[in-house]
């Protein structure tokens, strides 16, 4: 065996690499019942200017990213992105949800309802990342 250091890795690789780790993981806990969840926020135009991207799996919501254009901020658009994602998890059997963030969203988070877990400072330099978490029953 060799190891090699990929310049550009693509998704495919990352696909390659997964798929064993996906494999040990369902050999141990069970299948995870992993489903995509994206809700998008359409401008004027109908072109994509936010949402929210994350997935469900082994009973939980993990909320990967959320964007809300920023003229929109401030108006109650992102709390009720992440409501919708938490319905559509409840639906979908889950119990909890998780979060992380690192870029002044911690308190948008607190005020629905999430604590926080754990924390890397300086994660980049001068901020500080964020786990949260959230039971959704």
């Amino acid at each position: 065996m060799n190891i090699e250091l990929v310049a550009e890795p693509d998704e495919a690789l990352r696909r390659a690499i997964a798929t064993p780790l996906l494999a040990f993981n369902a050999a141990l806990a069970g299948p995870s019942g992993h489903r995509p969840l994206a809700l998008v926020v359409h401008d004027a135009d109908g072109g994509v200017c936010g949402g929210l991207w994350g997935a469900t799996a082994y009973g939980w919501l993990y909320t990967q990213m959320l964007v809300v254009p920023e003229s929109a901020r401030g108006r109650g658009l992102g709390r009720d992105l992440m409501l919708t994602a938490e319905a559509e998890a409840r639906r979908r059997g889950c119990t909890h949800a998780w979060v992380d963030t690192q870029f002044g969203a911690l308190a948008f988070y607190e005020r629905l309802g999430y604590t926080v877990f754990g924390s890397l400072p300086d994660y980049p330099p001068g901020f500080c990342r964020s786990f949260l978490q959230k039971a959704l029953v």
